[in-house]
């Protein structure tokens, strides 16, 4: 369905209203007065201007929306997630105008799509831009950061963009392949999602003016960089409601979606343009998505100019600064409009810059000191293991809630045994390995068994009497495994008492092991 009879009439009706608006105003106005009114005109003035920029706006939605009717009713839903067209894609009404090359190819405004499920009507979006990198990629564990102790229903809220912004087929099929492999199930239940640009999304870089004493080749790598945040807001605008903007080199504190919603939810009723939840760069951002097109506007007027950090800065200039009043008083308003939250909750951890050859050690003084284990409340047992620990960090101090259990290099056979002082009837488990800042220290091939008190109970899985469980060796059965490090499960009630519980090991790692969280529930 298309309306375009509509577009040619829009500027005439717009300035026959600002017009009216006018004339007016001006009638009202008395010769004894007109110093006075002469003000308040002004001030009609800038306002009307105002409605009308809205207007457009408005009405350029509309149309685009029109044009895209199919939307609302294939809008589906997930279980509590809604599902977004992949077709469907917000353009920047002025875009073509600032990236004049994209006439030739208008669609090159729309994302390739490599892995997602159009997830859409979430809380949070988390946006993460990756090119390559000479030295070292960081993006598996700022992902695997992000994802590490997240809630299922904290899962279901969010999700998180990944923007290849590289046009090399091979490289972008690689990153895909390996986001893929490393969290398959949070790509498949559409949580972590892969994009890249139209091959001629980007302009010609070589005719770039180098200003403010940098190199052509570093003017270069920051007007690419305001085309990829650009982009990304741009895809992200329809998909949640607060957009939050990541680098691909970042460490998440432990809780982070919890304290964010919660501090938004503190300044929701607030004027502001966003808030930070980093100190460095354009790391930690958060927006509002309904502002993300005029935050793209500006930033694609400018992409050429200053690096972002720089445009964000003057887009709150622009927005409160009196040019007649002091730095200090725009100082105080411009603070109005960025919420600073305290202590950070995103830390940059890269060494080595996307731009080649620098080296960057930014870090951070907000952040903290991270907590690396979470401590829960367990039955009384005596807990051991074949593992050696490293530095005095014991699995009896992990089970306590005390450290967490670092333990050198697991072989086939080793184990971690839990005997309870009493049997327990135990609800539910979980076992969480690795860290919130590394990716690989966690368990493989490794299974969760229970010892039934009441030896009658074995017999019956021996038997294939219940289908929950399967035996293993010395009356212990296997209910459940590791899966991306983590175990969790219920325990089914006709298992009775449970006189111990273990961690079995059925083949060798190649890396250490780290349990940071041991939760086991009781049933009452």
């Amino acid at each position: 369905m298309r309306c375009p009879r509509y577009g040619p009439f829009l500027p005439t009706v717009l300035a026959l209203c600002g017009c009216m608006l006018l004339l007016n105003t001006w009638r009202s106005v008395r010769p004894e007065t007109e110093a006075v009114d002469l003000q308040i005109v002004y001030e009609r003035l800038v306002r009307a201007e105002q409605r009308g920029e809205a207007l457009t706006y408005k009405l350029l939605q509309v149309l685009e929306n029109l044009q895209n009717v199919s939307f609302s009713s294939n809008l589906t839903s997930n279980g509590s997630v809604a599902k977004l067209p992949q077709g469907i894609f917000p353009v920047q009404p002025n875009a073509y105008l600032y990236l004049p090359h994209l006439r030739k190819h208008p669609n090159s405004l729309k994302p390739i799509i490599h892995l997602g499920q159009g997830r859409a009507g979430v809380s949070l979006v988390f946006a993460i831009p990756t090119v390559r990198r000479e030295k070292q990629s960081y993006l598996v564990n700022t992902v695997s950061s992000l994802l590490f102790d997240l809630t299922p229903e904290q899962k279901l809220d969010i999700v998180i963009i990944i923007f290849v912004a590289e046009t090399d087929d091979a490289f972008v099929s690689s990153v895909s392949e390996s986001i893929k492999k490393n969290f398959p199930e949070d790509v498949s239940s559409g949580l972590v999602e892969v994009i890249s640009p139209s091959p001629y999304y980007y302009p010609n870089f070589t005719n770039l003016k180098e200003t403010f004493g940098d190199s052509k080749e570093r003017v270069k790598w920051r007007t690419k960089q305001n085309l990829d945040y650009s982009f990304l807001m741009l895809y992200a605008q329809q998909k949640g409601i607060y957009y939050v903007q990541l680098e691909d080199d970042i460490v998440a504190k432990s809780g982070y979606h919890e304290t964010i919603n919660k501090y938004v939810q503190e300044v929701v009723t607030e004027h502001w343009l966003y808030l930070e939840f980093s100190q460095l760069g354009f790391i930690g951002k958060l927006f509002r998505a309904a502002d993300l097109p005029k935050i793209v506007e500006f930033i694609l007027m400018f992409h050429k100019d200053k690096p972002i950090d720089w445009l964000l800065d003057h887009i709150l200039w622009v927005k409160v600064c009196n040019p007649e009043k002091d730095s200090k008083h725009c100082s105080l308003e411009k603070a109005k409009m960025k919420r600073t939250f305290k202590p950070s909750m995103f830390q940059h951890v890269g060494v080595h810059s996307s731009l080649p050859g620098k080296i960057q050690n930014l870090k951070d003084k907000d952040f903290g000191k991270q907590v690396l284990f979470k401590a829960h409340p367990n039955p009384d047992a005596v807990v051991i293991s074949s593992l050696k620990d490293y530095q005095g960090h014991s699995v009896e101090k992990a089970y306590l809630g005390q450290d967490f259990f670092w333990g050198l290099t697991p072989i086939k056979g080793d184990y971690i045994l839990i005997t309870f002082t009493k049997p327990q009837i135990i609800k539910g488990y979980l076992f969480r390995t690795g860290s919130i800042e590394t990716n690989g220290d966690k368990f493989y091939n490794t299974t969760v068994e229970v010892l039934p008190s009441d030896t009658s109970v074995s017999g019956r899985v021996q038997r294939g009497e219940l289908p929950c469980c399967r035996p293993s060796s010395e009356g212990f059965v296997v209910i459940g495994s590791f899966v991306n490090g983590i175990a969790e499960g219920e325990i089914d009630s006709a298992l009775l008492e449970i006189a111990a519980l273990r961690l079995v090991v059925h083949s060798d790692s190649d890396v250490w092991v780290i349990l940071s969280e041991v939760r086991l529930l009781l049933r009452y």
